[in-house]
């Protein structure tokens, strides 16, 4: 059972207007300090944010209650002048627990007026989050033949691929930059990553690594993820045969 948390700018549209035409730099600028905010606050209390079309955030809040919620939005009441809502949600896959989430705001489950949030929360037993952290082996050596703008042209083409394939398994795909992507997922995520791997491998000559993390908070389950994409590359360097998939537990 995994937990999210869903935060979106309010009246974000009618909010730009005031700030007249000349307004895309900030409004950059605005978006980047608050997904800087938004993720020390949720990483502080163990948990994972995913930037999701820069005016919404995905975090995995397992753990988290409602007065955890409260406390963030109070923070970050007073630190900006746009406000957020929080829609929670929960379920045995994280397709599931986006699900609850919607649910949760279009039929105004309301858990506190005061502070927007809205939803459905877990109780803190029981929870439990998995991720796949993949990246594109020696993506290097196509710099020598593409030019920047061409490599990532050819990563967002891997994004939607891979975000449309995962998304059939009931999990959430998220670009983090570079050429890594993260997968909230569950286990029909995991057990099919080999055959997506192979099939971009076959149809698109992009070699993928990914290291899986499970834990019971989003924080511990990202570093388990990246341990194993670290412990890839390090049996890459050995010299010996790499695998392309590594996983660990807590």
């Amino acid at each position: 059972m995994i937990q999210l948390s869903i935060l979106k700018i309010t009246e974000y549209g009618p909010w730009t207007l005031t700030l007249g035409s000349d307004r895309e730099h900030e409004l950059q600028m605005l978006q980047s300090s608050l997904y800087k905010e938004v993720h020390k606050l949720f990483s502080d209390k163990s948990c994972i944010v995913f930037l999701n079309r820069s005016d919404e955030f995905f975090v995995i809040s397992n753990g988290l209650d409602l007065d955890d919620h409260i406390q963030i939005q109070k923070s970050l009441y007073s630190l900006f002048d746009v406000r957020l809502n929080i829609s929670i949600g929960y379920g045995n896959s994280p397709f599931e627990a986006n699900l609850k989430a919607y649910e949760g705001k279009k039929n105004k489950i309301v858990l506190n007026e005061e502070y927007g949030i809205f939803g459905f929360i877990k109780e803190k037993s029981g929870s439990h989050a998995s991720i796949m952290h993949l990246d594109v082996d020696d993506l290097s050596s196509r710099r020598k033949t593409n030019s920047p703008y061409e490599i990532s042209s050819i990563i967002f083409e891997l994004y939607s691929k891979m975000s449309k394939f995962f998304l059939e398994k009931n999990s959430l795909t998220f670009f983090m930059g570079g050429d890594n992507f993260m997968v909230v997922s569950n286990d029909e995520a995991k057990n099919s990553v080999q055959s997506f791997i192979d099939m971009i491998k076959n149809d698109d000559d992009i070699f993928l690594n990914c290291g899986i993390g499970n834990a019971s908070t989003g924080r511990d389950a990202v570093k388990l993820a990246t341990k194993s994409l670290d412990t890839i590359r390090e049996i890459r360097d050995s010299g010996k045969e790499k695998p392309e998939v590594y996983e660990l537990s807590c």
